[in-house]
């Protein structure tokens, strides 16, 4: 039976005060699942950090940590990929701090390069220096998340995250969702098929133990021609994809995972997708 989890991107809008407090009335509200949003830059110190990992541990949610916007590990200005390596590094910093378990980031692009191949190659040896990092400052515990990203100029689907995944240790996929069906142009994560079949990609080419648990964003999604043009609420049906597929086919894989909400309502839609998947596979799926 999988286990899943539910959270918001970042600090719930139903919450004034400050974030750590926030991880409690997360709590009140039945989620257990957060990532901490360092997409402007990451600009927790240590002190504050280790507060936060203290007020999840005491609360019993699971951290995860979005590094900045403002990384292009495939840029073909060897100083952008060098400050863009500095930010993830500082990310991992952060994330080992706070307990966040992965740092979830964009890859990059492909502008201004021969092809997509040298784009995930330059971003391949990016990682390796990244990885090297997050040894000499004992962060094996945190894995590196390339995520599946929503427009077609940028390094990241999902097999180009799997090639990723292949040459750096400790690095996983981390699913969007939205992201998949909007830079399909909404053919794909269409059907229950489409999920099963993403999961037993990640899990034939990477093993096991990059589906445990699988690290997801979801929300609906606007999309035009060039993919993923803004997120939506999952009130709004005239987007998609749908949620209860996407629940449907894990749980038809039996694979357990973290959900994150980037809906512009946050905690609210993590809330809608908890009941939905306690609908679809029952109380036993929905961990406490």
């Amino acid at each position: 039976m999988p286990r899943f989890l539910f959270g918001p991107a970042g600090k719930p809008i139903g919450f004034k005060g400050d974030l750590i407090a926030s991880l409690t009335y997360l709590r009140e509200l039945g989620l257990n699942a957060m990532e901490y949003e360092a997409v402007r830059g990451v600009r927790i110190n240590k002190e504050r950090a280790v507060k936060l990992r203290e007020a999840a541990e005491e609360n019993g949610i699971k951290l995860s940590l979005h590094a900045p916007y403002f990384i292009n590990l495939s840029s073909p200005e060897e100083h952008k990929v060098a400050k863009s390596i500095e930010r993830l590094n500082r990310s991992v910093e952060a994330a080992h701090w706070m307990g966040a378990y992965i740092v979830v980031f964009h890859p990059g692009y492909y502008k201004g390069l021969s092809s997509p191949q040298e784009a995930l190659e330059k971003a391949i040896e990016a990682l390796r220096t990244v990885a090297k990092y997050r040894a000499s400052i004992g962060a094996e515990d945190v894995i590196l998340g390339p995520e599946t990203t929503g427009k077609t100029t940028q390094l990241g689907t999902l097999d180009e995250n799997i090639a990723m995944c292949r040459e750096i240790g400790g690095c996983r996929p981390v699913v969007d969702w939205a992201h998949m069906y909007a830079r399909s142009m909404g053919e794909y994560i269409t059907s229950v098929d489409h999920v099963i079949e993403v999961v037993e990609k990640i899990e034939k080419e990477l093993g096991t133990e990059a589906v445990k648990p699988l690290h997801m964003h979801f929300s609906h999604i606007e999309y035009g021609k060039g993919g993923e043009r803004m997120h939506h609420t999952l009130a709004e049906k005239e987007y998609g994809p749908s949620f209860e597929i996407v629940c449907r086919g894990l749980a038809e894989t039996g694979v357990s995972g973290v959900f994150i909400s980037e809906s512009p309502i946050l905690e609210k839609d993590a809330l809608v997708m908890k009941d939905v998947c306690r609908r679809i596979c029952g109380e036993r799926c929905v961990a406490d």
